[in-house]
């Protein structure tokens, strides 16, 4: 585990000069989640390759092409964490769709679908550092609606795992300034947040 000063770290943009900082963290953890390389959400299932090194090309493939994006936490030159982000044609794939596309009224210009932290820095902040990289990125875009969809641990007393958060949670999602929109499946909710483009 590793003391994190937060103040200390920066926030760069998934890209090809930043992707060998971020394949290098998702390498040092299997590949996230099995082999997943941060793919899941810009596939349907039915789409999904289910071969990691399917996806570790695929991953690669849309990050050199600007069709993969994420705000990278780094220590120094070391990437710690990430927050995967874009607009819902580049990240089709949600949890609870069913039940989200049922209660929509208008689509966001931007969603944040995951998160990861390197094991070492977890539970120290880290991935608000991400979300507040997300928002900034989004206002230097020229801003928008952008919408996330954490876990909602409101009252409950059972310990989560950090490596199951894969989205978050709701009051990490309010400290930045997210308001809740509605519930979406058991304990998971959508959550929104209007980014002024940057000055």
């Amino acid at each position: 585990m590793v003391d994190v000063d937060t103040s200390r770290l920066t926030v760069r943009p998934l890209g090809p000069d930043t992707w060998e900082a971020w394949d290098a963290l998702a390498a040092r953890h299997n590949g996230v989640f099995g082999g997943c390389w941060c793919t899941w959400f810009h596939t349907m299932v039915s789409e999904k390759p289910r071969d990691a090194d399917a996806n570790h090309a695929l991953k690669e493939q849309w990050v050199r092409g600007g069709r993969s994006h994420a705000a990278v936490v780094f220590d120094g030159e070391e990437a710690v964490a990430w927050a995967q982000y874009g607009p819902p044609a580049e990240l089709p794939n949600i949890r609870h769709r069913k039940e989200y596309e049922e209660g929509l009224v208008s689509p966001p210009d931007y969603r944040v679908t995951c998160f990861f932290v390197d094991r070492r820095y977890r539970r120290q902040g880290v991935a608000e550092v991400a979300l507040r990289g997300v928002v900034d990125l989004v206002a230097q875009a020229g801003g928008g609606v952008l919408e996330g969809y954490p876990h909602d641990l409101t009252g409950s007393t059972k310990k989560v795992s950090s490596s199951f958060l894969y989205s978050t949670t709701r009051s990490m999602f309010e400290r930045v300034g997210f308001e809740l929109e509605r519930t979406k499946g058991e304990k998971n909710t959508v959550m929104r947040l209007v980014v002024p483009p940057a000055p």
